[in-house]
């Protein structure tokens, strides 16, 4: 190389670390997998692999798998909680050994 050159930088490689590093932060799969996405497409249009951008993708798919199961629990179990204080009435309630509190 001669003295002084910088190399062209790479399409898409910055986006690929960038979805990979968001990948890993719990509410932030969603943006890092969108990331990593159009990363690995950028470099796909210049035949450059993206190793980044391919795991962003892999843990971006599986986070945001598991944090939407995780919103649907919360609202399942709400919705079950809501359903019981309606059958219950307000009050501090014991049922199978475990204490509801509902609200009046």
């Amino acid at each position: 190389m001669a003295p002084g050159y910088v190399p062209a930088p790479t399409p898409g490689k910055s986006l690929g670390l960038a979805g990979f590093i968001l990948s890993l932060l719990g509410p932030l799969t969603v943006l890092g997998l969108i990331l990593s996405i159009v990363g690995l497409a950028q470099s796909r249009k210049v035949n450059v692999k993206n190793g980044f951008a391919v795991a962003g993708i892999v843990i971006g798919s599986v986070g945001t798998i598991i944090f939407a199961l995780l919103i649907i629990a919360a609202v399942v179990g709400a919705g079950a909680l809501l359903q019981q204080c309606a059958e219950l009435g307000p009050g501090v309630h014991q049922v199978n050994g475990v204490t509801i509190t509902c609200g009046g």
